[in-house]
Formats: structure tokens, sequence, C-alpha cells
């Protein structure tokens, strides 16, 4: 069993990319942080006992917390899997948890977007807040402006796909996640691909250089 780490700025298609390669093929495992917490709290795992305490007051789940949900699905992940490990970590700090974990980090791949084509993908997104399906004011337009295809309900612009929500997430990033790059490059893990070439290519630049 081994890591890839996604890398990449909110929106910047870090996840399709997991997913998409994940569903083609049984021997990738897509491991987003959020299906991290939520799998720990399904299951009662003790990490996951004890971070449901922390979300349940609406506060932020500690770093080791997560690596111990992390080291708990590497010991029941079995065989030859590669592990797509998306939205963690976060900083250098849990990085360097990750790391005391002893997870067999294959490579880092760094799916990177301009911040100015990231800002245009969030603001034209558009979720169905009944089905769940997503679409794009550009990309993937519904047959009906503001109609969900699928069920009909009025489609909707998410809080954190707001666009001072987007320029605050990108601050974010690029204080505290961006400082992975040069922490994984003189490892010498780190692989970059562009992030701009539509979901199908950055899928296979993505799979040629994990």
């Amino acid at each position: 069993m081994n890591i890839v780490i996604l890398l990449g700025a909110p929106g910047s298609g870090k996840g399709t990319i997991a997913g998409r390669l994940a569903g083609e093929d049984p021997k990738l495992k897509h491991v987003s942080s959020g299906d991290l917490l939520r799998g720990a709290v399904a299951r009662g795992t003790p990490a996951g006992i004890e971070a449901k305490g922390y979300m349940d007051k609406g506060q932020l789940v500690p770093d080791a917390l997560i690596a111990q949900m992390i080291k708990d699905v590497i010991a029941e992940t079995e065989g030859d899997v590669i592990m797509l490990l998306d939205g963690f970590p976060r900083n250098v700090a849990q990085a360097e948890i990750l790391e005391k974990t002893g997870a067999p980090i294959r490579s880092v791949v760094l799916v990177d977007v301009p911040d100015e084509i990231i800002q245009d993908r969030i603001a034209g997104r558009r979720t169905c807040p009944k089905c769940k399906a997503g679409y794009h004011v550009k990309a993937l337009p519904p047959k009906v402006e503001g109609v969900c295809d699928k069920c009909g309900s009025d489609l909707v612009v998410r809080k954190d796909d707001n666009p001072d929500t987007v320029k605050d997430r990108l601050v974010v990033y690029h204080r505290e996640t961006e400082p992975l790059i040069a922490f994984y490059e003189k490892k010498g893990l780190l692989r970059r691909i562009d992030g701009d070439q539509g979901p199908e290519k950055n899928a296979v630049a993505f799979r040629a250089v994990m």
C-alpha cells in the first residue's frame, strides 16, 4: 500500500481527478479529509468517537486525530492499493505528523491552477439543494437556466462558492498550504501538472506522474 498526496488550491480540481481515477481503477482509493472524518465517526472508531466530540461543539478536529484516522485506514487497507489522499496534510505541521505515522508516501502531485481561473470556476458553480447535482454556468450549464436537470429544483450558490469566501479560502491556502510545495520538493516527492486542461486530460496527466 502506498499514498499519493494531492496538493492544490480549493477549486483546482484535485478531488475531481481523484474521484475519476478511483472510479476507473479498483487499485486506487480516494480518501478525502471529509470522508475520513465521516467514516471514522460512522464506524465508531476510538478516533472517530473523540473527533465527534469536537465536531458536535463546532470545533476543529486536532491534527493528531486526523493522522490517527489515516493510520486506521492504512491498517484496514490490504493488497496493492494506492491511496489518493485529498485534503490532508493542509500545512507543514500536519505533514510532519503524517511522516511520524510511517505512512508510505509514493509521491505528492500539485494540481497547479492560477487564482484567477479558480475564482472563475468557483463563481460559476451551481448546486441542487435537493439531489446535490452540480453544474457550472459555463462549463456544465443546466438545460434550463437555474433549474436542476435531474429533479427540477432551483439551483443555488453554496456559501463556500461565494466570491468573497473564495478569495478568503485562497488567502488561507497560500498562507498555510502552499508551503507544502517547498516541503515536499526538498524531499524529491513533488510532481506538478497543469490543472487547466479539462477533467479528462487532468486525470491522464495526474496518472502519468503519480
